[in-house]
């Protein structure tokens, strides 16, 4: 369709009667149609070629509009998508940013120093780490000797010198040297004596919740040290069975540590597998007859 370059509703129709328009009348004359006449067709030929230029001029019009209409939506679609992509890489950067630096977005609320009865013990560094990516801990660090060494070596220490470490995405970053090396003297989990064990449960459940752990996660893991400690093998004179017991309970919370990333993931430790502690108490017996 040709494309009108005016808007035929400011033209005006021309006075076909006078005297600039007399050579448009001959055409026009006969013996029955005078100069008036002529002009009068003429006019009326003008009006109905005038009304169908009106009617091309507003469909010219609609479709600019329909068009720049379109053009604005692809636009505003073209915008939304791009915040979207933006938010979603901000969301990104700021998990990432989160995970890697969690020390600096933990909120500190504004309140008066704690009495000295209700402060958080103070836990090693290295253990703290392993927690927070979810990785298994020995439970001397939340025994009575565990949080003294730690109380004596953050009164103590004056190592402030820094180690590389892989991150999660396999860059390097640098970490302090107390957070990367374990305690002098841990006490690996099986070989911990049953009170000891006892008295690190409730330190250690109570910092995984202030660790921010799924709910899920602590709620399973307290039914099995409760488990445990409910076994008849926990209460046993024979103290090879408090070994088996607890030599069962370090093989499984470490097993169940390394299964969370995989694709067949972990399980529900709580659910105790008998057969597998009376293999674990056949393994020690043996070993110690050896």
């Amino acid at each position: 369709m040709t494309r009108l370059h005016a808007d035929p509703n400011s033209e005006q129709c021309p006075d076909f009667a006078s005297a600039e328009f007399q050579s448009s009348h001959a055409p026009l004359l006969s013996p029955t149609s005078n100069d008036a006449q002529a002009a009068a067709t003429l006019c009326t030929i003008w009006t109905a070629t005038n009304a169908t230029l009106k009617a091309k001029w507003q469909l010219q019009l609609d479709a600019e509009a329909l068009e720049l209409t379109e053009q604005q939506h692809l636009r505003d679609e073209a915008e939304a998508q791009r915040l979207e992509a933006q938010a979603q890489l901000n969301a990104t950067t700021a998990d990432k940013d989160w995970k890697k630096n969690r020390i600096h977005h933990i909120p500190i609320p504004s309140r008066p120093r704690p009495k000295r009865a209700a402060e958080s013990f103070l836990v090693s560094d290295f253990a703290l780490r392993k927690l927070d990516r979810a990785q298994f801990v020995e439970l001397y660090y939340w025994t009575n000797k565990g949080l003294a060494d730690a109380r004596l070596n953050f009164l103590t220490a004056d190592d402030d010198s820094m180690v590389p470490t892989a991150a999660a995405d396999s860059s390097t970053s640098w970490i302090a040297a107390s957070v990367a090396r374990p305690a002098a003297g841990v006490i690996a989990d099986h070989l911990l004596a049953p009170l000891d064990f006892s008295h690190a449960i409730p330190h250690f459940i109570a910092l995984l919740e202030q660790q921010g752990w799924e709910d899920s996660r602590i709620v399973m893991l307290a039914n099995f040290f409760s488990a445990l400690m409910l076994h008849n093998y926990w209460c046993s004179d024979n103290a090879l069975e408090q070994r088996a017991l607890l030599a069962y309970k370090e093989d499984q919370h470490h097993a169940w540590h390394q299964a969370i990333p995989l694709a067949s993931g972990a399980w529900d430790i709580s659910i105790l597998d008998e057969m597998e502690i009376s293999q674990t108490f056949d393994r020690l017996y043996h070993s110690e007859r050896d």
